[in-house]
């Protein structure tokens, strides 16, 4: 099956079975290994990509699913080679740790800051409930988020 679909900003065309998983294509295929397999079962949020704005596990997507969609994965997040925001505000805070999780918060709160939603530690904590840490707990995670949108003005 011929697949299109725009990956961090690029048109992307790949010949692959429309039953592949999305973070099979991503890490396999197309090299974007900053996407992480937890669980595989969609319960832990380490593989989480935005799909046309919305968070989504990508284990559980098969990529007929996104064809003319845009995904964005945690490598999409920086620009030129600099971090964005929320990425500093992760390095700043110690929000990271042993990286599994990273990505996948980090994907989730970029679609929290995306919202517009009032940053408050209860919208955070809703907005990141499908990742899991199993490391800093989530005070970390939740101050780099909060840091990140006090810094882009919300």
């Amino acid at each position: 099956m011929t697949t299109r679909l725009r990956v961090n900003g690029e048109p992307v065309e790949l010949e692959v079975p429309g039953m592949r998983r999305l973070l099979d294509v991503l890490r396999e295929d197309l090299a974007l290994t900053g996407t992480k397999e937890g669980c595989g079962e969609g319960e832990c949020g380490a593989c989480s990509v935005l799909v046309d704005g919305a968070v989504v596990d990508s284990c559980l997507v098969p990529i007929c699913q996104v064809d003319g969609a845009s995904v964005i994965t945690v490598e999409g997040l920086a620009r030129e080679e600099r971090l964005n925001a929320l990425q500093a505000a992760f390095l700043e805070t110690g929000g990271a740790q042993c990286g599994i999780c990273t990505p996948g918060m980090l994907m989730a709160g970029e679609a929290f800051l995306a919202s517009g939603a009032e940053p408050t530690d209860e919208r955070i904590r809703e907005a990141i409930a499908g990742n899991l840490c199993r490391c800093t707990g989530y005070t970390k995670i939740i101050d780099a988020i909060s840091l990140a949108a006090r810094r882009l003005g919300a």
